[in-house]
């Protein structure tokens, strides 16, 4: 009995001492075991998707075009159908990398088929740039325009979001001055002490050499901390054609085709929407402007003009959701048919077919990047009216904290 007694108050002893070192080992470390939080693992195949954790709060950008419709400004609206994509690539590239929209107003005068049209700010730039392809330079005739309500409606009827912190801008383009003789507008002087308020800024420029129009147009810059500048009447955009121009346009159109969306009845009309959208423009727009546009959608920013919304594959890549977790009625129609196991091979068969896509444009961009570089060098770019934009865009998005390298066109 005395020996049993002896032999566990032994072995109690070696317990205690055993844990005692532990304790001392352990010790330095407790304050970082203690804080670390515990993650859960990825989800197996099948397995529920795990949320997405938000990321530091991106910078915004805001910009809205007030584009003159009328005829004489018909070789300055097809620059900007050329230069808009590259405005907005040249703004994903920013850094810190922006969260940016981009809105439109085309306007004319009263007599006219319309007074303004209004898209609204959109990441949307498919649909943007739609109702900017089907402005028709029409009507005018009389030297002054209603710029006064089309700046209006740039600062009262467009979505501006009510972050004090973004970068939210307005760019003026016409060859006209404001009509000031109308009982019932609102002249540019009031909606510019609007912008101000709001901490939009408003450039102005001009379209051809006419005195009066280049006096009103500085006194809108002056007003709201902007800036003037002048372009020739066609807007001397820079369009230079490469030899890879047709392949980056050819690629595009199958990444266009290679999207597969899912969702409900509702969400899968707005998509076929955004299908007919990219239809159209690879059926109408210039291959300059597809080419553009297939550089703005490799951009992370340009994804969401690419995809659009519950996009299949861009959604399970992000995590967003788990192919096992889409009702099969929400499916894609091609997917519906497919066992769990096929739509999965499915999934993996396209994702690999994209990931390829992407890296031959990336490749094929990369060298009409070069080939642009050495044509530049020998033309008068800094004339253009992309240029002019993105100085601008770079003087006072700076102030913002952004930073803007060099145009893409």
């Amino acid at each position: 009995m005395k020996n049993r007694l002896r032999k566990s108050l032994l072995l109690l002893s070696s317990l205690l001492t055993l844990s005692a070192g532990l304790l001392v080992v352990a010790w330095p470390l407790w304050p970082a075991l203690a804080t670390t939080e515990l993650r859960p693992a990825l989800p197996v195949s099948g397995g529920p998707a795990l949320p997405i954790q938000p990321g530091p709060e991106k910078p915004q950008v805001e910009v809205v075009f007030v584009l003159d419709s009328t005829s004489s400004m018909s070789g300055l609206i097809d620059a900007a159908k050329q230069n808009i994509w590259s405005i907005a690539t040249t703004l994903a590239s920013a850094q810190p990398e922006p969260e940016f929209r981009l809105g439109l107003v085309t306007f004319r005068d009263k007599g006219d088929r319309y007074i303004t049209r209004v898209k609204d700010l959109t990441q949307d730039i498919d649909q943007l740039y739609l109702s900017l392809m089907e402005t028709r330079a029409e009507g005018g005739g009389d030297m002054p325009e209603h710029v006064n309500q089309a700046l209006y409606d740039a600062v009262h009827n467009v979505s501006w979001s009510q972050n004090p912190e973004a970068y939210q801008v307005i760019f003026l383009v016409g060859d006209a001055p404001a009509h000031m003789d109308y009982d019932d507008d609102v002249p540019f002087t009031e909606t510019l002490k609007v912008a101000q308020s709001k901490g939009i800024v408003v450039n102005a420029i001009q379209a051809g050499q006419q005195s009066v129009t280049r006096e009103q147009f500085q006194q809108i810059a002056a007003l709201s901390q902007g800036e003037f500048f002048q372009v020739s009447q066609s807007g001397d955009s820079v369009a230079i054609h490469t030899p890879y121009d047709t392949s980056i346009a050819e690629l595009s159109a199958q990444l266009d085709q290679a999207r597969l969306y899912y969702g409900d009845a509702e969400k899968k009309a707005r998509q076929k929407e955004k299908i007919a959208a990219s239809d159209k423009l690879s059926e109408e727009a210039s291959v300059v402007a597809r080419v553009r546009r297939a550089l703005y959608n490799a951009t992370t920013a340009g994804g969401s003009n690419y995809a659009n919304e519950q996009e299949l594959l861009e959604d399970l890549e992000r995590g967003k959701v788990a192919l096992a977790d889409v009702p099969e009625a929400e499916l894609p129609e091609p997917f519906q048919a497919l066992s769990p196991a096929q739509r999965a091979d499915k999934v993996a068969e396209l994702s690999a077919k994209r990931q390829s896509l992407k890296a031959e444009l990336e490749s094929l961009s990369r060298q009409r990047s070069d080939f642009i570089r050495e044509q530049l060098e020998d033309a008068s770019a800094d004339l253009s009216l992309e240029a002019k934009i993105f100085a601008a865009l770079k003087s006072q998005s700076g102030e913002k904290g952004l930073h803007l390298d060099t145009l893409v066109y």
